[in-house]
């Protein structure tokens, strides 16, 4: 039976959903700016039904950002850090997207420290005085882009699997330089050929990235905007079970 229940890590607002209360192997996705955990948690279903009987092992974790967006007019979006919206479009119309593959966005720092403290809790919970942990990390858009900044700049042990939806490029100079860090990582990457928020050329310079630090993948362009198709939930599911087993 598929149990949620919200729930405190670090300081940091969860949802935590699983069928199994003995279960060890957490899955940590982060929402993309504007939403919440509310709004990405209803995929722990749809995995659980694609996982049939091995989604007993699975924690699904998805952490609200601390950022609250009301005064922009969303009262229930959260943000890991501010984007200048008007900014990212006038960049996408322009073809100069290219520039924000090398910024260093204010507030990722601060965010990526949330999600490190939340990481390192989440561990000693569910696998104590394990060398070498089991986890999977990712997100949607902003949440992509966060979790990747995670896995490669902090301290906290390379995730097995690293979910990339829709996410785009930055801070290139020090993810390049950090790209040991997950060669041992699956990084499972999808993106749609006609975002018009992230445009696909960014997945596509994030996969050059990869391949030039010999980093394994598995890549899932499809013909679709900013989203998570059901074929790319079908194809996760696939790498949970790829990477921690049937």
């Amino acid at each position: 039976m598929l149990e949620g229940k919200r729930i405190r890590i670090a300081d940091l607002d969860c949802i935590q959903v699983t069928t199994n209360e003995q279960a060890t192997i957490p899955v940590i996705t982060l929402h993309g700016y504007g939403d919440s955990a509310d709004g990405l948690a209803p995929l722990s279903a749809e995995w659980v039904h694609r996982l049939g009987e091995s989604a007993n092992k699975y924690q699904f974790i998805f952490p609200s950002a601390p950022n609250g967006l009301a005064e922009l007019g969303m009262p229930y979006g959260r943000a890991w850090w501010p984007l200048n919206m008007a900014k990212l479009m006038d960049m996408f119309q322009a073809n100069a997207f290219e520039d924000l593959h090398d910024r260093t966005p204010p507030g990722i720092d601060t965010a990526r420290s949330r999600v490190v403290a939340l990481v390192k809790e989440v561990l000693h919970r569910y696998q104590p005085d394990v060398a070498k942990p089991q986890y999977a990390l990712g997100g949607f858009s902003q949440g992509s882009m966060l979790s990747m900044d995670v896995s490669l700049q902090s301290d906290v042990p390379a995730p097995s699997l690293l979910l990339q939806f829709s996410g785009t490029l930055i801070c290139r100079d020090q993810w390049t330089a950090s790209l040991d860090r997950i060669k041992d990582t699956l990084v499972f990457h999808s993106h749609g050929r006609s975002d018009p928020i992230l445009p696909f050329s960014g997945a596509k310079n994030m996969q050059v990235m990869f391949a030039k630090g010999n980093i394994t993948t598995q890549w899932h362009p499809f013909d679709g905007p900013h989203t998570i198709p059901p074929a790319i939930l079908d194809e996760a599911a696939k790498a949970m079970c790829h990477v921690f087993g049937e």
